[in-house]
């Protein structure tokens, strides 16, 4: 099922961002933008996970599938 929706291997990125990369961005220096080095890799993985969301979605066929009958539904 995978296989055909490799799209979906995007959703994987959040979760690296937050939780297998905490050891190696759980400290305070270098400062980043006036943010400590935490806070910045925070706020760059909140404003990263729509987009990987959002390029999952697009990529995957069942969504689009779905959103081109949704939009065809519509337009009757």
């Amino acid at each position: 099922m995978l296989r055909k929706r490799r799209s979906l291997w995007w959703l994987v990125g959040p979760v690296v961002l937050f939780v297998v990369a905490l050891p190696l961005y759980n400290r305070i220096e270098p400062v980043v933008l006036g943010l400590p080095f935490f806070m910045f890799w925070m706020l760059m993985g909140t404003l990263l996970t729509p987009v990987c969301v959002w390029l999952a979605a697009r990529g995957d066929p069942v969504w689009r599938a779905d959103h081109e009958r949704r939009d065809g539904s519509e337009s009757r």
